[in-house]
């Protein structure tokens, strides 16, 4: 650290000077500390996202469509359901149903689809009642359906 001494005829005057070596140092610690402590902070997951493409579903007429309105009612086709729980009865029937018939045929077995369309103000409680009951039911797959944004090109 430095000092400056003046002369005696500037020993009544004021000193304009500061000695900035000491907040330089605490400066640079604390760049040293963030440096090594930021990167463990922030910790990163790698996630590889899907890539999104509008692909026109292929209906079957074994598949389920379900819809579920902003009010958590469900429908199958166009039949109203009273709740999630006659949802999974109805669709446990169906599967078993429609596995038999395909074990009469002799065919190879598929289980049938469900498609969900839900209204854009529908709570999440609701969809997330009804994938949870097709789940208990049986099904495997549960696909949504969705309008493509206006001017979306499809593939």
């Amino acid at each position: 650290m430095g000092m400056t001494v003046g002369t005696e005829a500037e020993e009544g005057a004021m000193m304009a000077e500061i000695n900035t070596t000491p907040l330089v140092d605490v400066m640079l610690v604390l760049l040293i500390i963030f440096l090594i402590t930021v990167p463990v902070v922030i910790q990163v997951v790698p996630v590889e996202l899907p890539k999104v493409a509008n692909i026109p579903t292929t209906t079957k007429p074994e598949n389920v469509p379900l819809s579920i309105n902003r009010n958590c009612e469900i429908f199958w086709g166009l039949t109203r359901l009273d709740g999630v729980e006659q949802l999974r009865e109805r669709g446990a029937a169906y599967l078993l149903a429609e596995v038999e018939a395909q074990k009469a045929r002799g065919a190879k077995i598929e289980l049938p689809e469900a498609h969900i369309r839900a209204d854009k103000d529908t709570e999440f409680r609701c969809v997330g009642g009804a994938i949870f009951a097709l789940q208990r039911a049986g099904y495997q797959k549960i696909g949504f359906i969705s309008e493509p944004p206006l001017g979306a090109v499809t593939r």
